[in-house]
């Protein structure tokens, strides 16, 4: 006797339908799981004997058959939990202890851990699995309870929250009935949260909060430098307060991202906060990157959409850095291993934060530094020329003098900077509205640089000294024009002026190679 029941693989950050099918036939017993099975899946023999026992099923042990699972596709490698329901499901409709009653399995998918007791528990990629089954027309998708809920936001699919395989067995039996999840209204969850770090706790730094505006309005890269205790981090954690909120697609492609890396808390059903990522500085480049056997997302992807920040960015090690290189030019990482070679999409905004000098203190007027003009040469090219180039803003953070940190005047809040970068954002929307490639200044390539960066003859004239004075190179030149491009954008100016392109210049590094 054979069955056949449908489950899904997650793949990346996408998904491939799995067939679950099992097999009964007379011979010494034996439960053998085929279809490059990993070691989370091997033991889900146990897990079900135990489960299918305790729910009042005859389990497979106890039968005198030889029960073969298959997998199928068997060269794609199945991980994890999720396999547990639709094994011991098709097992049951094998051994005809499950007898549907007008139940169409051909349109119904199954995923879901098993206790020893019969209950589902929560399984990561729920949102990426529901988008699957959609896409390849399920009309039903069955998933532990507590996953019902992120599920519900695929629109157009029923989604049934399991609490226990006898409950499903009831269910598909006609004997009672599972309460289709209501779809979850996305709208609730958009209401406007309050942020641990605002622009209006920043004491001083008028020029770096100026560009982090700038950055924020562009999805520009920024490099912040100064001595120890200025208020890097501060300005840091504050930029997510002042990034527009997450449009319904990006939430869920944030939410997805998530869900797969196993970070979305169970109570948590749509991210719809920009991410704020902090690695550490001894994290490895799999850790950054993302990797592993079978690859899984990094830091760079959970920053998607967001911000990552990277402190004391020449600690971290220079194979570390050079491979933020193409996710920082193409919005992509590409993670090849033997096993196979996946995609994951890395459009952040890079906050670096460094100190000036291994001691910190070069620019500070009241301390002495202590290093040598080596040892400041050295910790200074631990960050590469090509990836300085990257960064388009670079900014230097001082000392807050005591009259600044003891001021009574209330600094500018992120609310109200926050109105002027989407008002900012909503002309890059316009502006490329013909293009669903590009959102963001920062995201122009030459051919929307020579049709949106035009400039008069001052603005060129001040530009191509530049060039010529700063030795910027080509890709310099270009990350001049779309940061022109941005402070145009905030002025509410439809063509760049030379104002624009000389505050631009301020923000390229010093030394430019």
């Amino acid at each position: 006797m054979t069955s056949k029941i449908y489950s899904s693989a997650v793949i990346g950050l996408d998904c491939q339908t799995v067939l679950a099918e099992v097999d009964l036939s007379v011979g010494l017993h034996t439960f053998a799981i085929v279809g490059l099975p990993d070691k989370a899946v091997e033991e889900s023999k146990e897990r079900i004997n135990a489960a299918i026992k305790n729910s009042g099923f005859s389990p497979p042990y106890l039968t005198n058959r030889r029960v073969i699972v298959n997998l199928a596709p068997a060269d794609l490698k199945k991980q994890g939990p999720a396999y547990d329901l639709p094994i011991a499901l098709s097992f049951l409709l094998a051994s005809d202890q499950l007898l549907p009653v007008d139940f169409n399995f051909n349109k119904s998918l199954f995923v879901g851990e098993l206790s020893l007791e019969g209950e589902l528990r929560h399984i990561n990629g729920i949102l990426p699995i529901a988008l699957s089954a959609k896409a390849h027309g399920f009309e039903n998708l069955f998933v532990p309870k507590v996953n019902g809920k992120e599920a519900a936001l695929v629109v157009g699919l029923n989604v049934y929250g399991v609490n226990t395989l006898n409950e499903l067995s009831g269910h598909l039996q006609g004997l009672g009935q599972i309460s289709k999840t209501p779809t979850v209204d996305v709208s609730s969850f958009y209401q406007q949260g309050l942020y641990a770090c605002d622009f209006v706790y920043v004491k001083g730094q008028e020029h770096a909060k100026r560009a982090l505006e700038i950055a924020a309005s562009g999805a520009h890269n920024v490099l912040l430098s100064g001595p120890p205790g200025s208020g890097k981090t501060l300005l840091a954690r504050s930029l997510p307060s002042i990034l527009p909120p997450l449009s319904l697609d990006d939430a869920l492609e944030v939410t997805k991202i998530f869900s797969v890396a196993g970070l979305l808390r169970q109570d948590e059903v749509l991210i719809t906060q920009r991410p704020f990522r902090l690695p550490h500085h001894s994290a490895s480049s799999a850790a950054l990157v993302g990797g592993g056997t079978y690859p899984r997302p990094g830091e760079i992807t959970l920053a998607h959409r967001g911000v990552l920040f990277l402190d004391e960015f020449p600690e971290f090690s220079r194979h570390v850095l050079e491979s933020l290189r193409q996710p920082l030019e193409d919005g992509v990482v590409t993670v090849s291993r033997a096993a196979t070679s996946l995609t994951f999409p890395a459009r952040f905004v890079l906050v670096a934060a460094m100190n000036p000098c291994p001691c910190g203190q070069l620019t500070n007027p009241w301390q002495q530094c202590i290093c040598t003009p080596r040892q400041v040469a050295n910790y200074k090219h631990k960050i590469s020329g090509p990836l300085l180039d990257r960064i388009d803003l670079c900014v230097e953070v001082p000392h807050v003098k005591y009259d600044k940190l003891t001021s009574e005047q209330v600094a500018e809040s992120s609310a109200t900077v926050r109105t002027r970068v989407l008002a900012a954002r909503q002309t890059q929307e316009r502006r490329f509205q013909n293009n669903k490639k590009i959102r963001t200044n920062a995201e122009m390539g030459l051919q929307e640089l020579k049709q949106f960066c035009r400039l008069d003859v001052p603005s060129a004239n001040l530009l191509r000294q530049a060039v010529n004075q700063m030795h910027l190179s080509a890709r310099g030149y270009h990350r001049v024009l779309k940061i022109s491009r941005t402070i145009a954008d905030l002025a509410g100016l439809l063509n760049i002026q030379s104002s624009h392109i000389a505050e631009a210049l301020q923000y390229r590094p010093k030394l430019e190679d």
